[in-house]
């Protein structure tokens, strides 16, 4: 009997002491992990801290070398003909937006400015009429006050005034449009013009060199390349502005054509109530 309590004992100390091993390389096995996700976490902070600078190093890198690229190719193109144009490219979006503020500065609203002038009328004040399209910008008001001025001469009279002034009217809005379409052909001709002459460098340079080199042939058609590539570029630029300006003008002068019926019939009211 004392054998076996003697044996029992031993194995429940056996026990203890595998439980306590094995709790024990549990534990440094937990802090190895904790260790490594520490480490990885770390590791991976690092990495992206790296990524962000890298990103913002490379950004204005790109953009410099962007910018240097395309100085590079103005040069290469021959500094003659891509002068030319540039010029044409600033003296062409000098005119567009010289159009561009004088239309926006055209437009105003036509049907309150009509609703005023044919509350005047109604009240049989034709000077207060005048009064607010002297006060008030645009083609349209300068129109109704021209047929104002002959509003007691007739409605013939009247609808003459208003189509001879509003045919003033439509080439103020016109005017400098066709220095626009000047610089939208002049600019790909002058690509072209230079690709000719690049061509007749290339053939100069293979004349002089006595051999067809692909270095020497593809000098002279770089050029010439270059220089059609701009000149489209700033023709393309330029006709964008170009096909506002038109639909601008169109704008304005579908609302003189109203504002010039609505006066007649305002015209044609008053001298029926007289």
């Amino acid at each position: 009997m004392k054998k076996l309590f003697a044996a029992i004992a031993m194995f429940g100390m056996f026990a203890f002491g595998a439980t306590q091993s094995v709790v024990a390389q549990e534990e440094v096995e937990a802090a190895s992990d904790s260790v490594a996700v520490v480490d990885s976490a770390a590791v991976d902070t690092a990495a992206v801290e790296d990524v962000v600078a890298t990103d913002e190093v490379v950004a204005p890198m790109e953009e410099e070398s962007f910018h240097k690229e395309l100085k590079t190719k103005f040069i290469e193109g021959d500094a003659g003909f891509m002068s030319l144009v540039a010029v044409a490219l600033v003296l062409g979006l000098a005119f567009c937006i010289e159009r561009i503020i004088y239309l926006s500065l055209a437009e105003i609203d036509a049907k309150k400015l009509m609703a005023q002038i044919e509350e005047r009328l109604n009240a049989g004040d034709i000077e207060g009429a005048k009064t607010v399209c002297r006060n008030t910008r645009g083609p349209i008001a300068s129109i109704c006050y021209q047929g104002l001025m002959r509003f007691n001469d007739g409605l013939e009279d009247v609808e003459r005034s208003i189509t001879a002034y509003g045919a003033v009217q439509a080439g103020y809005l016109e005017k400098g449009c066709s220095w626009i379409t000047l610089f939208i052909a002049i600019a790909p001709s002058l690509g072209f013009l230079g690709t000719v002459i690049g061509m007749v460098m290339a053939f100069d340079q293979i004349q002089a060199a006595g051999d067809i080199s692909p270095t020497v042939v593809a000098g002279g058609m770089k050029v010439a390349l270059i220089t059609t590539i701009f000149g489209i570029i700033v023709a393309l630029v330029l006709q964008v502005f170009y096909n506002y300006i038109l639909s601008k003008i169109e704008e304005i002068t579908s609302n003189m054509e109203e504002a010039t019926i609505s006066l007649l019939d305002m015209c044609m009211k008053y001298n029926l109530k007289k």
